[in-house]
Order: structure tokens, then C-alpha cells, then sequence
């Protein structure tokens, strides 16, 4: 476990840290999910189960492939990497559509719970595992997988390493393969939260009381959205490496695509998409 603690001196990946010394120990993955709820869906409480939390995870799954318009993506013959994986939430559900399931994340404690939960609700002999070591490139050859799929991930790595892992998204996919990739951006609010998660990060770097900080459900969800990405940001590099792209967001909300070639990107509004959320699914090309 060495190499796991020695990725997560940056700030951000405190509360990930203080998760994994708890999925280290002997606790069951019903206490992992009472206990630190906060990092996986955003709930606490004994009445939580593994079970009710692994279902969050099909459920969304299922409503993604219908708002991202996936349904014709023929999952039974591909293979799928996750990047950012936790302990299965949504793993399992991806296992049983699809012939492999690839389940990356940076902390290796994770992947043992993530493990243990795709043997109790999915297909085990159709998982693999990949620790991202560095937080930012994926271990895996060129042209790997049929489809890399991020939820609720890249918006807690630092901007440089988001984008990285954007580029080894792109990398490991094969051509004629897919990118869904979803992503966190500006909205009025940011005006002070932005302010308060920077704060919340340098407090958690203080001894005791940035432990305590990082275990707290409102202190996280302030300090652990470590970036804000546009559409511009995130395409700027990798558009000529991708076909129909489209960017899906909230109806509630414009979004627009600026400094690209407007003619290769399709704008999508949808419902039951967080106002401060977007979606990149594209064709590697």
C-alpha cells in the first residue's frame, strides 16, 4: 500500500485517502459505504446498504446510455474502461452489460472493495483492474479498449491532470470507438464556491484538523471539485483526434462551444443533467 499513500499528498486527494485507510480495514463494504457515503453518493447513515448503493449505480447507468443516446453502442462484444471506479457503484452494472469491464481508479484500496463488490452484484470474471498511479496516465496500450467511460471524476483532479487523462482516454481507445466523458463547469454559484474549496483544500493539509475536515460530508463536497472545464478547454487538444462530437448539458442552462470548428461539434441539451455538468461523447477518429 506503499505507492497508494504516496500519490495522495496533494489536497484534493485527502478525502480519497482518509476512504481508503477505512477500505484497508476489515470493515465490510456495507460499513465502507455508511462511512464515508460522502465520496461515493454523497449520503451517510446506518440505514445504508451496499446492496441500495450498487442499485444507485444501475440506475444511473441505465439513464445515462438513454440521455447520451448510447443505446445502439453494442456493449455485449466490447470492452469498457471506467476511469475513476470507487468501489463499483457503477462497475457492476457495467460488467453485466458488457464482454469486459476495465475499473480504474487512483487509490488500490478502492479496487479491492471495487473487486469485492463486482463478485457480489456483477460478473467477476469480466473485471480487470488498472491503479492509476500518478493521478493523471493510464497503464494500458494504445488502441485497448472499444470505449472509456469517467462520471463524476475528472472534475476532482487538478486541470492539467483532467486533461491528461482526456489525452490517454483518447489513447487507449480504438479507432471508431467511443469517449463519454463527463465533466464539471463554471456556473454563478462558483463565484464563492470556488473560493471555499481552494480554502477547505489548504485546511485539510493542517494536522488533526484537516483530517477531521476531510472526513466531513459539506467540507468535501467544497473542497474535493478541484476544476472548472469548457467545452474550449477540454477539445482544444484532442479535437482532430475525434469525430462526432457532441457535448450534452443541462437544459436548464447554454453551453458554448467557441474556439472550435463548429461544424464537427453538436451541442445536445438534455434533461436530468446537473446544471454545472457536461458530457463529451465522441468517435476516436
Amino acid at each position: 500500500m506503499k505507492t497508494r499513500r504516496a500519490i495522495h499528498l496533494r489536497a484534493h486527494h485527502l478525502p480519497w485517502n482518509n476512504a481508503g485507510n477505512l477500505a484497508d480495514n476489515d470493515l465490510s463494504a456495507d460499513d465502507v459505504v455508511r462511512e464515508t457515503g460522502w465520496v461515493f453518493n454523497n449520503e451517510t447513515g446506518d440505514e445504508l446498504t451496499h446492496q441500495a448503493f450498487v442499485e444507485t449505480g444501475d440506475k444511473e447507468v441505465q439513464r445515462y446510455i438513454r440521455l447520451l443516446q448510447l443505446e445502439s453502442f453494442p456493449f455485449e462484444t466490447s470492452t469498457v474502461l471506467e476511469i475513476g471506479s470507487g468501489i463499483g457503484r457503477m462497475t457492476s452494472s457495467l460488467t453485466n452489460r458488457s464482454k469486459k469491464v476495465i475499473a480504474a481508479d487512483v487509490d488500490s484500496a478502492f479496487l479491492e472493495r471495487c473487486r469485492q463488490t463486482v463478485a457480489r452484484f456483477g460478473r467477476i470474471d469480466r473485471l480487470n483492474t488498472l491503479h492509476v498511479a500518478n493521478g493523471k496516465t493510464l497503464a494500458l496500450g494504445d488502441d485497448s479498449v472499444d470505449m472509456a467511460f469517467s462520471y463524476i471524476t475528472l472534475q476532482h483532479c487538478q486541470p492539467q491532470d483532467a486533461l491528461n487523462l482526456v489525452r490517454e482516454a483518447i489513447r487507449v481507445t480504438r479507432k471508431g470507438g467511443l469517449v463519454v466523458l463527463n465533466f464539471r463547469t463554471w456556473v454563478r454559484s462558483d463565484v464563492a464556491l470556488v473560493p471555499l474549496g481552494i480554502t477547505v483544500r489548504r485546511l485539510w493539509k493542517v494536522p488533526v484538523l484537516g483530517k477531521r475536515l476531510a472526513r466531513w460530508r459539506w467540507s468535501t463536497r467544497l473542497g474535493w471539485q478541484a476544476n472548472r472545464l469548457k467545452p474550449d478547454t477540454v477539445l482544444a487538444n484532442v479535437e482532430t483526434d475525434l469525430s462526432d462530437i457532441k457535448i450534452f448539458h443541462s437544459i436548464k442552462r447554454d453551453l458554448s462551444v467557441a474556439n472550435l470548428r463548429k461544424s464537427a461539434v453538436v451541442t445536445v441539451p438534455t434533461n436530468r443533467i446537473n446544471p454545472s455538468h457536461w458530457w463529451l461523447v465522441a468517435q476516436v477518429s
